[in-house]
C-alpha cells in the first residue's frame, strides 16, 4: 500500500522541479462535453459526445478538403495598410501587427488551389482569429483574385466564410468590398463555373450581406451562427423576443436561406459530389 501512503515525513519538492500540466489536452464543448484534443482533432475537431463543431481556421480546412493537405497558396504576400490613419484605443496599425504575430498570418482570409478527390479546387478560407475575421480591403481584394484564378482557370470556386462582419477600421473602404466580391462572383456565374459557399461559425455581417449567401450552393455547418446583426441587437431593435434557434443554420435552412447542413466529416465528399453533379461529370467515389 506504500503507492498511496507516504512512508517519509516532510518530503519538499523543490520548485523548479514540480512539472505543469501540458496546456490543451482537453478541450472542453459549450456543452460542458470533456474531449481529449487529440481524439478531437482525429474526429475533424467535433466533439463526438455532442456533434459540437469547434471553431477551426484555413489550416484545418485545407488539411481535410485538399488532397494529402497539398495545395498553392495564392497571394499570400498580400498584407493591410492603414491609408485612414485609424485609431480608437489602439492604432489600426499596432492591432494589424498584434494579429499578425499571435496568428502567423498576414490577414484574415488565405486563398489556395489544389487538388479535392483528385480534381481542382479554388478555395477562400477566413480565419476569426485574424480580428475577428473581419473584412477589409485585403479581403476583399484576395477574394477577387482568387474568383478572377478560377474564372481564368475555369475550376469551381469555394469560400469558407466565418467572420464578424466589415472591418471598422477601413471604412468605407471595407464596405465596398461587398459590392466587388459580388461582381466577382457575377463574372462566375455568366462563365458557368460553379462557386461553393460554407457558412460556419460566425457568418454574420457584410460577409452574410455579399458573397456568403450568393452561392450557387449555400451550405453550414451545424450550429452555425448566421446573420447580419448578431440576436441581441436584432431584439433590442424590433423589441420582439426571437423564434428558438433563430439564426442558427437549422433555422436558416428551414426558411429556405441554406440548401443542406453538413458534418464536417462529410464536406469533402458532399462538395464533390455537387461539383460533379452540377457540371455532368462522372461522380467520384
Amino acid at each position: 500500500m506504500a503507492w498511496f501512503k507516504r512512508k517519509d515525513k516532510g518530503i519538499q519538492t523543490p520548485t523548479e522541479a514540480k512539472k505543469d500540466t501540458p496546456k490543451g489536452l482537453w478541450y472542453k464543448s459549450p456543452t460542458g462535453k470533456v474531449i481529449d484534443t487529440e481524439e478531437l482533432e482525429k474526429n475533424y475537431y467535433v466533439s463526438p459526445e455532442d456533434g459540437y463543431h469547434v471553431r477551426i481556421g484555413s489550416k484545418e480546412y485545407f488539411e481535410i478538403l485538399f488532397d494529402d493537405n497539398k495545395f498553392k497558396e495564392l497571394d499570400e504576400k498580400l498584407e493591410s495598410k492603414d491609408p485612414l490613419r485609424f485609431t480608437d484605443n489602439k492604432k489600426y496599425t499596432d492591432r494589424l501587427k498584434a494579429a499578425k504575430e499571435k496568428t502567423n498570418l498576414k490577414d484574415a482570409v488565405r486563398t489556395a488551389v489544389g487538388k479535392s478527390k483528385g480534381k481542382e479546387l479554388v478555395i477562400a478560407c477566413m480565419d476569426f482569429s485574424f480580428i475577428g475575421g473581419s473584412m477589409g480591403s485585403v479581403v476583399g481584394e484576395k477574394i477577387a483574385r482568387a474568383a478572377d484564378y478560377s474564372l481564368k482557370k475555369k475550376l469551381p470556386f469555394m469560400i469558407i466564410s466565418k467572420s464578424g462582419g466589415a472591418r471598422m477600421m477601413e471604412a468605407a473602404l471595407s464596405l465596398m468590398q461587398l459590392a466587388k466580391t459580388s461582381a466577382k462572383l457575377a463574372q462566375l456565374a455568366d462563365a458557368k463555373i460553379p462557386y461553393i459557399s460554407l457558412c460556419t461559425d460566425p457568418t454574420t455581417g457584410g460577409t452574410t450581406a455579399s458573397f456568403a449567401m450568393l452561392g450557387d450552393i449555400n451550405i453550414s455547418e451545424p450550429g452555425a451562427l448566421i446573420g447580419f446583426a448578431g440576436p441581441r441587437v436584432v431584439r433590442d431593435t424590433t423589441g420582439k423576443e426571437l423564434p428558438e434557434g433563430f439564426q442558427t443554420a437549422e433555422f436558416l435552412q428551414e426558411h429556405g436561406f441554406l440548401d443542406f447542413i453538413t458534418h464536417r466529416k462529410d464536406l469533402k465528399d458532399k462538395i464533390n459530389l455537387y461539383i460533379d453533379l452540377i457540371t455532368n461529370q462522372p461522380l467520384r467515389t
